[in-house]
C-alpha cells in the first residue's frame, strides 16, 4: 500500500525534469497522475524545452512504476488547456487532491532594460502566470471534492538576492511567494494546503544546455565541458558540499508537503537549497 493510494496528482511540465520525477515518485505510492506539459517550443526561450516524446516517457515510466496516467499536452499560458485538462482528470479519475504547478522556462539577458519585450513577458507569462492559470482550473474541483488536500507551487531559490541576469525569473519566482500566501489564506477553511519549494540547482535539462552553460560558463558549450565537471563547478554556491541536487531530491520533499505528515504545513516558503540562500544571500 501506497502513502497515496486512491489518491490524484496534477502535475504541470511533467514531461521531464522534476515533473517527470515527482510522476513517477508519486505513482510509486499509489497516486493516478495527470501529466501535462506543452511540449512545444516557446519563442523567446532560447534553448530546447520538452517534447511529446519526452512526455510519452514519463507515462510509460509511470506505467512501470504501477500508476495510472492521464497525459494531456497543455500549454499554461492558454487557461482552456488546463480547463480542459481537468474536466478529462475528472472525467477519468474522479477527482483531484494535489497540484504541483511546475511548469517554469528560464531566461537571461546582461542587464535588465536589455530584455527584450518577447522574452520578459513570455518568461512571466509561464512562471507566474501558468502557476495562476493552473490553481484557477483546478481548485474549483478540489473545493468541490470536499477532501482537503494540496497545492505545491516550483519556486527558486534564485530571487533571494541582487541576482544578475535573470530579472523576468527571478521576478515570477519571487510573485509566486506573494500569490501562495494568498492562496493559503483562501483555502485553508477548505482545508487545502498551498506552499512554495526553493531549490537550489537540480539536474534537469533547464539547467544542461548550451544556452545556460554559455551564461555561467562563458565561452564553454554541453560539448566541451562534461556534465559531471558542469554540475561538481556548482559546489562554491552552497553551504553544503554538493553542486547540484537530483530531481528525486525535490520529490520527496513534494510528497511530505502532500502527506499527512505535512498535514499542518502551509503558507510556507521551503528551502531544498543544500544552504544556497544562506550562502549567497548576501551577495549580487
Amino acid at each position: 500500500m501506497g502513502q497515496f493510494d486512491d489518491q490524484v496528482v496534477l502535475i504541470t511540465g511533467a514531461a521531464r525534469g522534476q515533473g517527470r520525477a515527482h510522476a513517477v515518485g508519486f505513482a510509486e505510492q499509489g497516486a493516478s497522475i495527470v501529466a501535462l506539459d506543452a511540449c512545444a517550443p516557446v519563442d523567446g526561450i532560447r534553448y530546447a524545452l520538452a517534447s511529446k516524446e519526452d512526455l510519452a516517457e514519463t507515462a510509460d515510466l509511470v506505467k512501470r512504476a504501477g500508476g495510472e496516467i492521464l497525459t494531456r499536452i497543455a500549454d499554461v499560458r492558454a487557461q482552456s488547456d488546463l480547463d480542459e485538462a481537468v474536466s478529462e482528470a475528472l472525467a477519468a479519475f474522479g477527482r483531484i487532491d494535489h497540484v504541483i504547478a511546475n511548469a517554469g522556462v528560464f531566461s537571461h539577458a546582461p542587464k535588465t532594460w536589455e530584455m527584450t519585450e518577447e522574452t520578459w513577458t513570455t518568461t512571466v507569462d509561464i512562471d507566474l502566470n501558468g502557476v495562476w492559470r493552473t490553481c484557477k482550473a483546478a481548485i474549483p474541483a478540489m473545493i468541490e471534492g470536499g477532501r482537503g488536500g494540496s497545492i505545491t507551487i516550483t519556486a527558486s531559490s534564485n530571487g533571494y538576492r541582487g541576482e544578475h541576469g535573470h530579472p523576468a525569473y527571478n521576478a515570477s519566482k519571487l510573485g509566486i511567494v506573494a500569490l501562495m500566501r494568498v492562496l493559503a489564506a483562501e483555502l485553508g477553511e477548505h482545508s487545502i494546503r498551498v506552499n512554495t519549494i526553493h531549490p537550489t540547482t537540480v539536474k534537469t535539462p533547464l539547467m544542461w544546455n548550451d544556452e545556460l552553460v554559455s551564461i555561467f560558463a562563458p565561452g564553454e558549450t554541453t560539448r566541451t565541458i562534461s556534465i559531471d565537471d558542469w554540475w561538481e563547478g556548482m559546489v562554491g554556491m552552497n553551504i553544503l558540499p554538493i553542486g547540484a541536487m537530483e530531481a528525486e531530491d525535490i520529490t520527496r520533499v513534494v510528497q511530505f508537503l502532500a502527506s499527512d505528515a505535512g498535514r499542518y504545513i502551509t503558507a510556507s516558503e521551503i528551502p531544498i537549497d543544500a544552504g544556497y540562500i544562506m550562502k549567497m544571500g548576501n551577495q549580487g
